[in-house]
């Protein structure tokens, strides 16, 4: 076995191993150099080597959202850590355990003009979970800093920064280990336990009649069937569902904007919830959000182990457990009641489904026809994951087969990693996975395809709408040279030379005979990673959408 010399990246190397930490995505560089000879040389590590340092944090990123365990990133010196702080904050706020490792000068070569340094401690202080900010020579204190960020990572399930300093020679190799750890009792596994009276809780539940669950990201099965039927049985309960929730059952409301959009006043009132219960992560929907906010229910509760964040200015209690946990003990403590709650908003979304059914019968290819086509068009049992801005909010107008797991960057909801965040999801899981995105945020991160672990069966659907199409539909929308250039990001890009230059299989799609041929070429072919880029009409998109929420009354 060939180790680094330098004491300190081998007792960094040592310390991952003995936590478990197999996936280790490399940044290039020369700083890093003694953990990138410990990590590579030894077969317990799997290593990817992504030259673009954004890339390969997003990328890390997706292998940590499947894998539900730490991934570590690993970078040089200098400006190279300050491009992971995207993935880092959406690490954050999606609570996925990601663990940076930079390497760093030491610090007698800080802010005295050396070449390629910066401050790196503490530089990601405001969404880190923890930072080990390490010494050059090996000591029990750096130990318990390593362990400490991981073990953080881990329970709280979040971003963490360990900075290391080397000093040059940095490659220089040994056959034995010059340090010794003790590995015992590293590895310590925390049960989640939940122990609190819900009496109380109980007793409001089965006074009142109208009762939300509101769902946002959420990892697939992770509620049973009997719990789901419990709370569908009940007509008090109306159940509203995001495309991310991964939460299927044929009672839950899944187009959360096609019910209220055209709701008026005396219609908020009228749906108004007593209770709202949360669990998952970021929602998607602006309109439920504007809706709780102004009809806010007499109680908010929110389930989720770490965080409870008061998005509606109505929290009344957190519950610190799983969600399963929760409804494990809390449904035995409730009631079944009368009420027409759930019949109120069954009848409606019959109504609105009667009137999205008949208005994309009668529109012009368009950004919502599309969507309406590839959704229908995608086999089962797939991966799906959508980039953000108007791609997942045209996902969400519609239903999806509840075979397929779907996920999103709804964390700080930036268009910056999504592709990446999709091929380190679909390396991950191994499933066939389809990535839809728009032509902004697919152009912003096209080093992503600078990746040479793109699984055969990757996809990706592109929809070229020539700029940024969301900023159509947003108030203040003016076709003015300022808003086309300075808004939107008009452009007339292809990606077909990108497909070729880093080997996608490429097709092409600009009405609906083309589109319907590209969706049969791509699902057919899984011989390389492939890409459909749809051309849709810049100046129709907006109108066919802002019309749909008009004839739904």
């Amino acid at each position: 076995m060939i180790y680094p010399k330098i004491p300190l990246a081998q007792n960094i190397i040592e310390i991952f191993k003995a936590k478990g930490l197999t996936e280790i995505v490399i940044s290039p560089g020369s700083r890093n150099a003694p953990l990138i000879i410990g990590f590579v040389n030894n077969p317990f590590f799997n290593c990817y080597s992504i030259a673009d340092e954004r890339c390969a944090a997003f990328f890390a990123l997706g292998l940590a959202q499947q894998l539900r365990k730490p991934v570590a990133v690993v970078c040089t010196s200098g400006s190279a850590l300050l491009n992971y702080y995207p993935a880092f904050a959406e690490a954050f706020y999606s609570q996925i355990p990601l663990i940076v490792l930079s390497a760093d000068r030491p610090k007698d070569k800080i802010d005295i003009g050396d070449g390629q340094t910066i401050r790196q401690e503490n530089v990601f202080a405001n969404h880190s979970l923890y930072n080990a900010n390490l010494s050059e020579y090996i000591s029990s204190n750096n130990d318990l800093k390593i362990i400490e960020a991981i073990t953080c990572a881990v329970d709280q399930k979040g971003p963490v920064h360990i900075n290391a300093p080397f000093e040059e020679p940095l490659y220089e190799t040994v056959e034995t280990l010059s340090t010794y750890i003790d590995t015992t009792n590293l590895d310590v596994k925390r049960e989640v336990n939940f122990v609190e009276n819900l009496i109380d809780f109980a007793s409001i539940w089965n006074a009142s009649p109208r009762k939300m669950i509101l769902v946002g990201v959420n990892e697939p099965h992770g509620i049973t069937e009997e719990v789901l039927e419990k709370i569908a049985n009940d007509p008090s309960i109306v159940v509203l569902t995001e495309v991310t929730s991964n939460l299927h059952h044929p009672s839950f409301f899944t187009s959360i904007d096609t019910l209220i959009t055209p709701f008026t006043n005396e219609d908020f009132e009228n749906f108004r919830p007593e209770i709202v219960v949360t669990f998952g992560g970021m929602v998607v929907s602006k309109r439920i959000k504007a809706f709780l906010r102004k009809y806010q229910p007499k109680h908010h509760w929110h389930i989720d182990t770490l965080r409870a964040y008061d998005t509606y200015g109505a929290l009344t209690k957190h519950f610190e457990t799983n969600t399963q946990l929760f409804f494990d003990a809390f449904l035995p403590l409730t009631l079944t009641i009368e009420s027409d709650y759930y019949q109120k908003w069954n009848k409606l979304n019959v109504f609105r489904q009667m009137k999205h059914k008949a208005y994309l019968s009668k529109i012009p290819f368009s950004d919502f026809q599309v969507f309406e086509l590839i959704l229908e068009s995608l086999p089962s049992n797939i991966q799906l994951q959508i980039s953000n801005s108007s791609a997942i909010r045209y996902a969400q107008l519609f239903n999806l087969d509840t075979s397929i797991e779907v996920f999103c960057n709804r964390g700080t909801s930036g268009i910056d990693g999504s592709t990446s965040t999709a091929i380190g999801a679909a390396s991950a899981s191994g499933k066939p996975t389809l990535f839809i995105t728009g032509d902004i945020g697919f152009l912003y991160d096209s080093n992503a395809l600078w990746n040479k672990y793109i699984p055969n069966n990757f996809k990706i659907i592109l929809i070229n709408n020539g700029g940024g199409g969301i900023f159509r539909i947003l108030p203040g929308h003016q076709e003015t040279q300022v808003f086309n250039e300075f808004f939107e990001t008009s452009h007339s890009l292809s990606v077909s030379h990108l497909a070729k230059m880093h080997g996608l299989e490429y097709y092409a799609a600009n009405d609906k005979n083309t589109l319907l041929k590209g969706l049969t070429d791509i699902f057919n072919q899984n011989e390389k990673p492939s890409i459909l880029e749809i051309f849709t009409p810049t100046e129709v998109n907006d109108i066919v959408l802002l019309n749909y929420f008009k004839e739904l009354l």
